[in-house]
């Protein structure tokens, strides 16, 4: 029943076809049938199966409702950096082991609105700095298609909940392609909205001027309808935009006959895979077949999206990570006096690979270095910006580039952190210019999904939804074989 889309389990249980507790049991099934434990796949850091089945049991009362919810009886899985009440949130970190929130995130609270039943903390990395979920303090999640490589990171989990049919619809956050990248390896939907379409209110920080929260979906019909739930202003975010949220799924049988396409050059290096390259090519083929303008443009900045990025996101990050001191908030191990409980804390809680952001992160910030590194990246990233601007102001409704450079790589296969670094170059530019994009499958080399990425000015998530609508269409099975 989970293998349904989000709008037919939505259907069938206003009609009373089926019942949430069903679809439930499905899913907890299903959670069982795939190894979703910290033995198998390991998806899951923390799953309340008794909870969900209350929460379900509670749906059939709202069956009479007039607008009865948009996401009614579907089970929504949540990335652990999203605060939940009834669930620990941790995200994936020692040093917040066991911690529950007083208070739910936003994005939560507008799923349950709309009928939705949380299921499950789902694995990442540690406080969102990775690109493989191999850096969680509860191990690494593995890849559904191929149990030996990475789902990608940092939203691993909640890619890999929806990618072995656990649920259809599942919450990640983005700060430099957390939720694209894995959508990518894993074979699914995977959108990053416009920084401030989605509350961040209850999203743990990592660097705030990039952290967004995104959605999962089976589909591009489960993506735009699991978007559609939680987009729209907040006021507990001073960040959230007040601009009318459209109904993205409307425009799932939309043509695009009048749609420009843009293909900037440096997403496709000469270095790029040609086996990649190829799955590309013939995507934008069939955007071509359905009668979309493609033409090649510039975005001349992105050879510095990375160097930029590993700046910014460490120089915020230091700055948020540092209310974590075993005073406040979960672990704590006692020390020689403050600084000493302080240095015993976070030795321990905190892993290497945030470990050696944070130290980064108060380098570029310090006496000395802030404005030779900090200050020169926040410049560069407005450049970056600029180049967005510039082309979609020429007439280009959207672009297409590939997701990622390869395919999912081998669990342990890198262990420099540049080169790991270097799986974000094609998604980090889209949050530092703060524009919608999105990954959908396009294909598979070697028997491992190919994921294609859409990008959009800001605020126009419709006209990105509507390409990726025509391509998942023209594609068809092709997407997956």
């Amino acid at each position: 029943m989970t293998s349904r889309s989000a709008a037919f389990l939505r259907a069938e249980t206003a009609a009373g076809r089926v019942t949430a507790k069903e679809t439930v049991k499905t899913a907890i099934a299903r959670a069982q049938e795939v190894g979703a434990d910290r033995d198998g796949l390991n998806v899951f850091v923390w799953r309340d199966d008794e909870d969900a089945r209350a929460q379900a049991s509670t749906i059939e009362d709202r069956l009479a409702d007039t607008q009865p919810g948009a996401l009614l009886g579907v089970p929504v899985a949540i990335k652990d950096n999203i605060a939940t009440l009834t669930m620990p949130t941790t995200c994936g970190s020692r040093i917040l082991e066991g911690y529950v929130s007083p208070y739910e995130a936003t994005v939560v609270k507008r799923l349950r609105a709309a009928g939705a039943i949380p299921f499950g903390k789902t694995n990442m990395d540690e406080f969102a700095m990775g690109s493989s979920t191999e850096h969680s303090a509860y191990g690494p999640t593995k890849n559904p298609i191929s149990p030996d490589r990475v789902p990608g990171g940092s939203s691993g989990g909640s890619a890999v909940a929806v990618a072995s049919g656990i649920v259809p619809i599942a919450l990640g956050s983005e700060t430099g392609g957390s939720v694209r990248q894995p959508a990518a390896f894993c074979g699914i939907v995977g959108v990053k909205p416009t920084y401030g379409r989605v509350s961040r209110f209850g999203l743990v920080a990592f660097a705030s001027s990039l952290d967004q929260v995104g959605v999962f979906g089976a589909t591009v019909d489960d993506a735009a309808r699991g978007l559609g739930a939680i987009a729209g202003h907040d006021p507990m975010d001073s960040t959230s935009a007040d601009i009318k949220v459209p109904q993205y799924h409307a425009s799932s049988n939309a043509d695009v006959k009048d749609l420009v396409v843009g293909l900037p050059k440096e997403y496709f290096p000469a270095s790029l895979d040609p086996e990649i390259r190829r799955l590309c090519d013939a995507a934008v083929d069939r955007l071509r077949g359905l009668g979309a303008t493609v033409k090649e443009v510039s975005l001349p900045h992105t050879d510095l999206a990375i160097p930029v990025y590993y700046i910014v996101a460490p120089a915020e990050a230091s700055s948020n990570l540092a209310r974590f001191d075993g005073v406040r908030y979960g672990f704590r191990l006692e020390g020689d006096g403050l600084r000493g409980m302080y240095e015993a804390t976070r030795s321990t809680g905190f892993g290497p690979e945030v470990t050696r952001r944070i130290l980064l992160g108060t380098y570029v910030l310090s006496a000395g270095y802030y404005d030779a590194y900090y200050r020169k990246a926040q410049q560069v990233r407005t450049l970056i910006a600029d180049d967005f601007r510039r082309v979609f102001d020429s007439g280009v409704h959207v672009l297409f580039t590939p997701t990622a450079p390869s395919t999912a790589f081998p669990i342990g296969a890198i262990s420099d952190p540049y080169e790991m670094y270097l799986s974000d170059i094609f998604t980090a530019t889209a949050n530092l210019a703060g524009v919608p994009a999105m990954s959908l499958p396009i294909g598979r080399v070697g028997g491992l999904p190919v994921g294609g990425q859409f990008l959009a000015s800001h605020f126009d998530e419709a006209r990105m939804f509507t390409a990726a609508y025509a391509l998942e269409r023209a594609l068809g099975a092709e997407a997956h074989a």
